[in-house]
């Protein structure tokens, strides 16, 4: 009898390596302070200067909650966590809150002082400011950029436009002064506020206003008594109605840019010159 044949499967064998993998460390992201607040010493100046002593208001006073939607009241208690009343936790022992000259100091281990008077006191920027020097000092950089860029505008001035400017300033004094007068109080002017003085500068009106005040005070041009009409000198006809409440120059500048007044202000220039 014949055997049958047994059959074999064909077994694969795989071999395999372990691969050690090392676990990459997250890196911890920063912590962040709550809304910014730095921990340090803080300084309060009074806006007015003060008296020798001058209490503050430390209770009875309210600051609306934007994220809550309505008012909390505040007191400044020395056994609290918080200035705020509905998270005090037992009973709360008042303080008051005293400038001395002016200036209250505040360490840093007092935030409860610090943030009430920080963040929540509806007088702060009122009555009293907290002392800041990085952006005093970041204020006081913008000033006196503004006050080189003034000076450098007057210093390049023409004497017509110092004239117009500085009539703004000093009125009809103006026309009495000599060039050297003229540049001496522009860059005074300049200095004092150099703001302003950038926006006269940057003002067209400014130049026509001075140019009608001189050619009244020449006798070209005549304002009547009541400053509501403007006529020719030589022969009364008159040339313009002021508007009901428009300061009369500035009016009369308004009006030399239109198509009348730019014939007129011709005239007038050939004159003057």
């Amino acid at each position: 009898m014949a055997k049958k044949a047994k059959k074999t499967k064909n077994v694969t064998h795989v071999e395999t390596t372990e691969v050690n993998v090392t676990p990459v460390a997250e890196t911890p992201k920063p912590k962040k302070q709550k809304n910014n607040w730095d921990i340090k010493d803080r300084r309060y100046i009074l806006k007015d200067g003060g008296a020798l002593s001058h209490t503050m208001k430390s209770a009875g006073i309210y600051y609306f909650d934007e994220e809550k939607g309505y008012e909390r009241e505040l007191k400044y208690t020395t056994n609290q966590k918080t200035p705020f009343v509905d998270e005090f936790k037992g009973d709360a022992k008042l303080a008051h809150i005293t400038f001395r000259d002016g200036v209250l100091s505040v360490p840093r281990n007092k935030q409860t002082l610090q943030k009430l008077l920080s963040l929540y006191h509806p007088d702060l920027n009122k009555k009293y400011t907290e002392h800041k020097p990085a952006l005093e000092a970041s204020n006081q950089v913008e000033n006196i950029e503004l006050e080189i860029k003034a000076l450098n505008a007057a210093q390049n001035l023409d004497i017509d436009m110092a004239e117009a400017v500085l009539r703004v300033e000093i009125g009809s004094k103006v026309s009495e002064m000599s060039s050297k007068e003229l540049k001496r109080d522009l860059l005074l002017y300049a200095k004092r506020n150099p703001e302003l003085f950038l926006e006269l500068v940057n003002d067209d009106n400014v130049q026509l206003r001075n140019f009608g005040i001189r050619a009244t005070e020449m006798g070209l041009l005549k304002l009547s008594s009541d400053q509501r009409t403007f006529s020719w000198g030589s022969n009364d006809r008159k040339l313009m109605n002021v508007p009901f409440d428009e300061h009369p120059y500035s009016a009369l500048a308004a009006w030399f840019k239109t198509d009348e007044g730019m014939e007129i202000y011709s005239n007038i220039e050939k004159r003057l010159n």
